[in-house]
């Protein structure tokens, strides 16, 4: 591949968007910039595209995005008879753009697109995709990156993001596009009027909130509590269903930040717009010193994961981990269920592997069945939609990740952060009528079953060099398993990409029944776990620790020890 070839064909060609003429001549005669941008295309797998917003095929561009399209376009055209495509899109720069061309483009190829006129959180396009029986989804979005990112996901007809074997296919299709005159279009407007684009109205919208409305346990306990709640939609898409649902079951207090209301891609006042990260909840805790609030929530851009801040009894504000929310919620949902006679006896929670074993526990308590899956909710949609199809939809209790995302009911097939915060501010407007905030609740699922410490630790490898380093340390320790970490023997590895699980005495019988994945995962004694994992989006490896103990102190102690073993194998 001839880098400045590239480089010079897309400073004659790239003309469609004058963003990318500005930055290509600016960069010109800088070899280590354009080779950032030229080294690789970007890769399209179950998560789609995701990249820096630029000039390149390492970057999120009109060309990029045109190229994945057409490839999709060819895909499903060979896999479908009148095939059909739902379109969704964020708060992020160039979004908007992105969803119209991916409009055009499928619209050129005979393929039916739906799309919303407005942004609209991601599991809205889970619910569409099902809802308006299409052959697949688009939704522009990169999550909870920082601003300078967008992304590229496509969905399945069952309403989850693309499993392996169709990425793969469809990825076939995709390189086989040039960027530059592989593409077919036609004009969005021309194509509105012909029916070959079509609006999602206004209905499918309030028929989304209908479905996740009746997740709604104890209604009458919300308006009762008179919840205050401190919200933040991140500039994102939340804003206007997480409101609408809120209100719907009696949430009447709602105190919006107004820095972080409105639609704005470049998140002035949050540069990293992920729930997971304090700085996002600062302007809403300084908005809480006259408020007084329950909660304080804060959903990304695209509404599929939230994070809160609850008062502790001391009127401090704690900040709740994906784990803890999860667990919570579990409890909170299973224990209501049973005392309304709405548990089965093949009722079954899920979460994914990397997420509190607490959870496992608290299922047990109510004896309902419990599933760990890989990381990625596509396999949590997966099981749902077998659920559905065996008649057995009713049982699906709740699913999460410990990154912040949740789901409870069937209606999406993603996580859903719409549905988890009516659920939260439900948990809490019912304890709070038994005169306990979350915190108090935390520790007392501590109390009862053992005290988890959950860290996920990242670890940032930028670039063509950062992708080598990446892979070299996941051969490492593939290559030089440890045989103690943080002093305690390692009992078991767990190779996801292997397939099977390898015990400190030899054996080898353990099959592990998931899809392969580039995972590590190393049992510990005393129920400590460190699992290592390369991220699917990011140029990043995960080490996500547990650390069990008798006390917080304990807990915390071993999970400090931990990192630190987790961090020398980064080096």
């Amino acid at each position: 591949m001839d880098i400045n070839a590239l480089y010079n064909e897309w400073l004659e060609k790239a003309d469609a968007d004058p963003d990318l003429k500005v930055e290509l001549e600016n960069i010109k005669g800088n070899d280590d910039e354009i080779l950032d941008r030229f080294y690789r295309s970007l890769e399209f797998g179950t998560a789609g595209l995701r990249g820096v917003i630029g000039a390149g095929t390492n970057r999120m561009n009109v060309y990029t995005v045109g190229r994945a399209t057409q490839g999709l376009a060819d895909y499903l055209n060979d896999n479908y008879d009148s095939p059909s495509v739902a379109i969704g899109y964020d708060s992020r720069i160039k979004s908007d753009y992105f969803s119209r061309e991916s409009a055009e483009i499928l619209a050129a190829n005979g393929i039916k697109v739906y799309i919303y006129d407005e942004l609209e959180p991601t599991p809205c396009l889970s619910y569409a995709v099902r809802k308006l029986k299409a052959s697949g989804g688009i939704i522009i979005t990169a999550s909870h990156n920082p601003a300078k990112y967008n992304g590229y996901k496509c969905y399945n007809s069952k309403g989850y993001q693309m499993t392996d074997d169709e990425a793969a296919q469809t990825y076939e299709y995709i390189k086989k596009v040039d960027y530059f005159t592989g593409i077919k279009k036609v004009d969005f407007d021309s194509a509105l009027s012909d029916g070959k684009i079509e609006y999602i109205g206004e209905k499918l919208i309030e028929s989304f909130l209908d479905e996740v409305q009746k997740q709604c346990i104890n209604p009458d306990i919300v308006r009762k509590a008179d919840l205050k709640v401190i919200y933040t939609p991140l500039n994102g898409t939340g804003n206007k269903p997480v409101r609408k649902i809120l209100d719907r079951i009696g949430v009447k207090n709602v105190y919006v930040v107004p820095e972080q209301e409105k639609p704005d891609g470049n998140f002035p006042t949050c540069p990293f717009p992920n729930p997971e990260i304090k700085q996002v909840f600062e302007l809403g805790l300084e908005m809480n010193k006259e408020i007084g609030a329950d909660i304080l929530l804060a959903t990304d851009p695209d509404c599929d994961r939230v994070g809160i801040a609850v008062p502790d009894d001391s009127g401090k504000l704690v900040l709740m981990s994906g784990n803890e929310v999860g667990a919570m919620l579990l409890n909170y949902v299973l224990s209501q269920k049973k005392e309304k006679g709405l548990l089965s006896d093949n009722s079954i929670a899920v979460k994914s592997f990397v997420s509190t074993d607490l959870a496992e526990v608290i299922a047990k308590k109510y004896n309902c069945k419990f599933k760990n899956l890989l990381t990625g909710f596509k396999y949590i949609g997966e099981l749902v939609t077998n659920l559905e199809a065996e008649g057995r939809a009713s049982d699906f209790v709740m699913g999460f990740e410990e990154s912040y995302g949740y789901l409870a009911g069937t209606h999406a097939r993603d996580k859903d952060a719409v549905v988890a915060s009516m659920l939260i501010c439900e948990m809490a407007a019912y304890y709070k009528t038994k005169n306990m905030n979350l915190v108090d609740v935390m520790e007392s699922l501590y109390e009862e079953f053992g005290f988890y410490a959950n860290v996920v630790e990242s670890y940032t490898f930028e670039g063509a060099s950062g992708m080598e380093k990446m892979a070299s340390i996941m051969d490492g320790l593939r290559t030089n398993a440890p045989s103690k970490i943080a002093g305690y023997d390692v009992v078991s590895v767990s190779d996801y990409e292997a397939s099977k699980t390898v015990f400190a005495d030899g054996r080898e019988d353990e099959k592990i029944e998931l899809p392969k994945s580039n995972v590590l995962a190393y049992g510990l004694t005393d129920g400590n776990k460190l699992i290592v994992r390369p991220s699917g989006t990011e140029p990043k490896i995960k080490a996500y620790i547990t650390a069990v103990g008798k006390s917080r102190e304990e807990a915390d102690s071993i999970a400090a020890k931990l990192i630190d073993d987790a961090n020398e194998f980064m080096k």
